[in-house]
């Protein structure tokens, strides 16, 4: 591997989800971003130029950058999840651009499920409505930290500095009711690339970092949990060979804390301790690892363990229970059966369910509670419990996406029908 692209694989990744009604000029802001930072092709922006010319658009048109599928150029909107790549010298990104629409809550949900930060957009002409409260409820529901309001098409407003903290003023009088730690907000103009990858000079007032500088330097490190230490054990690796005749080693990804060589831990679902002999990846060993990193791991005693289990440490162990309370995005046209049987996916463990009860649905525009309707439809939101037919070893989401997410999928399509974040 040449230095150039070890030092590329060696770069942070920022994740991060765009959402915004019909018309915010998301696909404009990731168009911009990607033209900006030079970050597509020459013959690209040749086709583009070539396309907006032929269209009668007045500007070249960023947005034919991103959307990719035919009918979304057509009707001018997205109406898939569409996943972007591109890297500046000091990190890469993951785009999930994700649709407006209320139908389409469901592909924002995925979309933003491993986002580490969103980018929620604004009208500047419109200010805060009710798409923006619901793109916020699914923010704060992911549990992503990190949110930049971008307040767009400032050009419209005269880039006027009074409608920008009216609007601020607005959603943060709303996001009270959120819980997201991180708020930032950045007026721009993603068709004239105002405070998008370069400062604006139609807005002196505006004394803060353009958005790039932001995805750049936002710190995501912390938001890992390094504290309850998990591993769930995806392969037991058994090489038929002389060499290794003896070796034994568990693969997977660490989902929470650190584990180091020597340290104690304890098997879950068994209960038996032993000690890590070797952590090990394809570089070699390692004395300790932590999220998201993928090893092997082999243990000083012979103890059984296959996928699904999940190794701890003794003295902090993740909760293992059958009845469990999780919020529900269905995703599914087939409606949630109360009653019904599922399987469920968990790390790498998988089980029977039932669903026992849906306590509430969320009208994710209000953000109000509803228990009298009890009918989850595609696209809805609600509180439900579940029991599984043997125990899962969970925490709850907002202390670890990794271990406090779950799949529901139908047992005879097998169709993933809805995505869980354990209460």
């Amino acid at each position: 591997m040449s230095d150039s692209t070890k030092g590329y694989m060696d770069m942070d990744l920022l994740r991060f989800t765009t959402a915004g009604s019909v018309d915010d000029g998301k696909s404009t802001l990731i168009g911009r971003l990607m033209y900006d930072t030079k970050s597509i092709f020459e013959d690209q922006i040749d086709a583009i130029e070539q396309s907006s010319q032929n269209r009668g658009d007045e500007h070249v048109n960023l947005a034919l950058l991103t959307d990719g599928l035919k009918a979304e150029r057509e009707q001018g909107i997205t109406i898939d999840v569409a996943y972007r790549y591109f890297a500046t010298p000091k990190r890469k990104f993951i785009i999930a651009d994700t649709p407006g629409h209320i139908q389409y809550t469901r592909n924002m949900v995925t979309g933003a499920s491993t986002a580490n930060l969103a980018i929620i957009l604004i009208d500047a002409r419109k200010g805060v409505i009710e798409q923006t409260k619901r793109h916020s409820f699914i923010a704060s529901l992911l549990q992503i930290k990190h949110v930049i309001v971008c307040i767009n098409k400032m050009d419209l407003v005269d880039y006027s500095e009074e409608i920008f903290e009216q609007i601020k003023k607005e959603y943060l009088g709303f996001d009270a009711k959120l819980e997201i730690p991180d708020i930032r907000f950045i007026p721009i103009s993603a068709l004239h690339g105002d405070n998008v990858v370069n400062r604006s000079e139609n807005m002196d007032w505006y004394q803060g970092p353009s958005l790039l500088w932001t995805l750049e330097n936002v710190q995501i490190a912390s938001d890992r949990n390094l504290i309850d230490s998990r591993f769930p054990v995806q392969w037991v690796i058994r090489p038929q060979s002389d060499e290794y005749h003896d070796f034994r080693g568990y693969a997977g990804n660490i989902a929470g804390g650190v584990f180091r060589k020597g340290e104690e831990v304890v098997v879950l679902p068994s209960g038996f301790t032993s000690k890590v002999k070797s952590i090990s990846t394809m570089d070699g060993e390692l004395a300790e690892a932590f999220p998201p990193m993928a090893v092997a791991i082999t243990l000083e005693d012979e103890i059984d363990i296959s996928r699904g289990d999940m190794i701890a440490k003794p003295n902090n162990q993740p909760k293992a229970e059958q009845d469990i309370d999780m919020m529900i995005c269905w995703l599914n046209t087939n409606a949630l059966k109360l009653g019904g049987k599922y399987l469920i996916k968990h790390t790498s463990n998988e089980a029977k369910c039932i669903i026992k009860d849906v306590r509430y649905k969320v009208n994710v525009n209000t953000l109000e509670k509803s228990e009298d309707d009890k009918e989850i439809k595609a696209n809805d939101i609600a509180r439900i419990q579940i029991k599984t037919a043997r125990p899962l070893f969970f925490d709850s989401y907002r202390k670890n996406r990794n271990t406090g997410s779950v799949i529901l999928i139908d047992e005879f399509s097998n169709e993933t029908v809805g995505a869980g974040m354990i209460i």
